[in-house]
């Protein structure tokens, strides 16, 4: 019962102590206030991202393709896809073939012919003047909007339009482009690489370690002031047990309001998260709903963490009725101890070395408890390298020497206030050396040459002269400088059911050199190209009959024109080049001359679009076009690289993070820089009084923070080096260090510290007046 007591009497003082209790238990509590909204995000965040996946597959219509014909609960749809400046559109043509169709989610009805279910974000940008160009692609008239089951994010754009000609389309068996579906299919999550699993483990644990430290370092604000208070109570009779208990009791008080704060800040937060954006990623504001046991760990951790730095603080701490051993010079810190957690976390780390993607998944528990070592291996090192270097340091301007001697005497709080940021330096260290080494395995060439052009066009099944129309469009775009149109047919040995086939490609002499090497060429010449990945390699022989669009499909797939063709004499071999989609072909190439005397050939083309370098509105007046022709145009434009879809999620998550991190370890800092300036006021003033210049003032201040920050740094690009090079011999990699992003995140965190600091020099000013002397 006596602890209890202690306890409650340690709460009393923390919340009825006056301006000057107050104000510690609130600047205590909006540190810890901080990490807490921090920590109920990062419990909510698994569930928004799975709520977003579940929502996705709810409306997915991939493998929901039915052979049945049409009947009373079938839909056709169609896809069309589109991206407008950078942003993916998702959009579906629907047409039902009876009264009982399925509704996607978020729908009430299937739109008529020429309306569309716009989402909120499309329909609020098509009726803004950023949305000029997107209009003329989307022309369909918003007549209700997706509600939120329907959508993945508050910002997503997607429409359902209702068409009335995919009925024909949908005949023309070629098109497969519109699927016949009675339902939705829920996709079945894949497995998840070990690596990947490595990286959201590795990404979890730094992201959470730096609000681990804030909140301890937050819990010991204003811990001068308390213990001159314990002294007071040992004078009346408190022994040292009794103070420890009472110093703890005022921790949880602060953390008791910081857990009510930090929930406030993360319900507030949290109506605000549908406007945020990040990596192209954003939740619903009901998405972000901790779960019931994470939210009751974070609710029984953090008062718990906040007994316990207490009490492990307190036992350094001499409470004696007439002051505070503390206050005296301290004794040196020990070292050996110090080495332990991170030597033991290389220890836990060290047999999973050379594991790779190939021996199954990591064991989590050692991922996390080795990493969560060495970086605790941090906090516990800094404190005695601080320490360490101040000690010998010595004279100097008056400002480094004020500096200097109150490191010297305070070594530890010094330490205290970088702790975090040097930590979450480490991480990110380690965490930029994986993604590093990694991302090649994800993150790779497409083969696509973007210099050779921006765009793909792909022209509807419809008549050469329809085609040459179409080209002609494109051609007249505002933006476009060059296109290359690429025809491509099958030729056969056989009019049907062939047993040998050669791609034929059709094109202009200039347009072929995109495909091959040629030599002189004019229109009526005939090559044969060789040396490409698709197709067969057997030239063609002069003189042989091939037949141009065999038929070869069994019953229900649909005839080809099986036209003859005759391989002239004049015919040449030459090499093959990738085109710009990165396609290198073997078969003929031929000039429209040579198909001159032949009945019109249904061919398949391509159009390879360049723009002007400096519009950059060139390649969406494109993709109007390819969709005024076709509203289900796979048009896009050329990328050079391609990256795997569960990757960019992870690296998204990253983002997300490394975002809300910084924004707490800024606001966490200049929470703690003010806690100090106000446990230095009378201090301050009593210097300004005796005659000490305030630049001199500021200047101590400024060296106060830039020795710590800069030891910190640098401890913290040894732990990340070393951290980062044990996770790069997990997955079998060999140690290389990028040293740019290495330095970056070093300028990072200085460039975080630089900023609080120039931030807290308006109270440090204000602070600075002989008024602050005063005594009530």
């Amino acid at each position: 019962m006596s602890l209890y007591r202690d306890l409650a009497l340690g709460a009393r003082f923390a919340l009825s102590g006056g301006r000057e209790g107050w104000t510690r238990t609130l600047l205590t509590a909006v540190g810890v206030g901080l990490g807490v909204a921090l920590l109920l995000g990062t419990t909510a965040l698994p569930g928004a991202l799975n709520a977003r996946h579940a929502r996705d597959n709810a409306r997915n219509d991939y493998g929901s393709s039915v052979q049945t014909g049409a009947t009373a609960d079938t839909l056709l749809i169609g896809r069309a896809e589109s991206t407008y400046q950078g942003e993916d559109i998702r959009g579906r043509l629907l047409q039902p073939e009876g009264d009982r169709p399925p509704l996607p989610p978020g729908l009430s009805a299937i739109p008529a012919p020429g309306t569309m279910v716009a989402s909120p974000a499309l329909r609020d940008l098509l009726a803004s003047p950023e949305g000029k160009l997107l209009r003329e692609r989307i022309p369909y008239k918003i007549s209700a909007t997706i509600a939120d089951q329907g959508l993945m994010g508050p910002r997503e754009l997607a429409y359902y339009a209702g068409s009335d000609t995919l009925k024909q389309r949908k005949a023309a068996v070629s098109q497969g482009d519109v699927l016949r579906i009675t339902g939705f299919v829920d996709r079945q999550q894949e497995k998840l690489d070990p690596v990947l699993a490595l990286l959201i483990v590795i990404i979890f644990v730094v992201l959470l370690m730096p609000v681990g430290v804030f909140i301890a370092a937050a819990v010991r604000f204003g811990g001068d002031r308390r213990d001159q208070r314990l002294a007071a109570l040992r004078l009346a009779g408190a022994d040292r047990r009794m103070t420890r208990w009472i110093a703890a009791g005022e921790a949880l008080a602060g953390a008791l309001v910081g857990l009510v704060l930090g929930t406030l800040f993360f319900v507030v937060g949290r109506q605000y998260a549908g406007d945020v954006s990040i990596a192209g990623l954003n939740v619903f504001p009901s998405d972000l709903d901790p779960t019931p046991l994470l939210a009751a760990g974070v609710a029984v951790a953090v008062p718990a963490s906040a007994v316990a730095v207490t009490l492990f603080a307190m036992r350094s701490v001499v409470v004696e009725p007439l002051g505070v051993v503390r206050t005296s010079v301290p004794r040196k810190r020990r070292m050996w101890w110090r080495a332990l957690p991170p030597l033991g976390g290389l220890a836990l780390l060290a047999p999973m070395m050379g594991r790779g993607r190939d021996h199954g998944t990591f064991n989590q528990i050692q991922v996390i408890g080795g990493t969560v070592l060495l970086l605790i291996g941090v906090t516990a090192l800094l404190p005695w390298l601080v320490e360490a270097v101040v000690r010998r340091l010595g004279g100097g301007p008056v400002g480094w020497q004020l500096a200097v001697r109150r490191m010297q005497l305070t070594s530890g709080s010094a330490a205290r206030t970088v702790n975090g940021i040097a930590v979450a330096v480490a991480g990110a260290i380690a965490l930029q050396m994986l993604f590093g080494a990694v991302e090649g395995d994800y993150v790779k060439s497409s083969g696509e040459d973007t210099s050779r052009a921006q765009l793909t066009v792909p022209l509807a099944d419809s008549t050469p002269a329809q085609q040459s129309r179409e080209v002609q469009t494109l051609k007249d775009t505002e933006g476009v400088t060059q296109t290359v149109v690429l025809g491509y047919v099958d030729a056969g040995d056989r009019p049907k059911n062939l047993t040998n086939y050669t791609p034929v490609t059709v094109g202009s002499c200039a347009d072929l050199r995109e495909t091959a090497t040629l030599p002189a060429c004019a229109d009526g010449d005939v090559f044969n190209a060789v040396g490409g990945e698709f197709g067969h390699e057997t030239p063609a022989k002069p003189g042989s009959t091939l037949y141009l669009d065999p038929t070869n499909g069994g019953p229900g797939q649909p005839k080809g024109a099986e036209i003859p063709w005759t391989v002239p004499a004049g015919i040449k071999n030459v090499q093959t080049r990738p085109d710009p989609m990165g396609t290198a072909r073997n078969g003929l190439l031929l000039t429209p001359g040579a198909l001159a005397h032949t009945p019109k050939v249904p061919t398949r083309s391509s159009v390879y679009v360049s723009t002007a370098p400096g519009d950059s509105l060139a390649k969406e007046r494109v993709l109007n076009v390819a969709a005024a022709a076709d509203p289900l145009t796979t048009a896009r434009a050329l990328s050079s690289v391609q990256t795997s879809a569960r990757f960019a999620g992870v690296r998204r998550g990253l983002y997300i993070g490394a975002a809300a991190v910084l924004m707490l370890i800024g606001a966490s800092l200049l929470v703690s820089m003010l806690e100090q300036l106000r446990e230095r006021r009378k201090l301050l003033s009593s210097l300004v009084a005796f005659g000490t210049r305030r630049t001199t003032l500021s200047w101590s201040v400024l060296w106060q923070t830039a020795l710590p920050v800069a030891l910190g740094l640098g401890l913290a690009a040894v732990v990340g080096l070393g951290l980062g090079s044990v996770l790069l011999r997990m997955v079998g990699r060999s140690v290389t260090v990028d040293w740019v992003p290495a330095v970056s995140m070093v300028g990072i965190g200085a460039g975080v510290v630089a900023l609080v600091t120039a931030l807290s020099l308006p109270p440090l000013w204000r602070l600075m007046r002989p008024d602050g002397l005063r005594t009530e």
